[in-house]
């Protein structure tokens, strides 16, 4: 029953960061890695995903890039 909600919620965060990405309104990243880092549990996709955004801004970093 934990595993069923731990997955809903981290799609359902998944589906903000969406809609945040999407209108302007508010930042859908704050939704988008959460969501990401719950479903990596579960599933292949989120980890790989997951793993890309970590490289992303490891390379930001590299880069001399400010990353908040």
């Amino acid at each position: 029953m934990r595993a069923k909600l731990r997955i809903i919620s981290g799609f359902g965060l998944l589906l903000v960061g969406i809609v945040g990405i999407i209108l302007p309104v508010m930042p859908g990243w704050i939704f988008l890695i959460p969501g990401l880092v719950i479903l990596s549990d579960h599933f292949v996709w989120a980890r790989r995903l997951l793993d890309r955004a970590k490289q992303y801004l490891e390379k930001l970093k590299q880069a001399g890039k400010k990353v908040d």
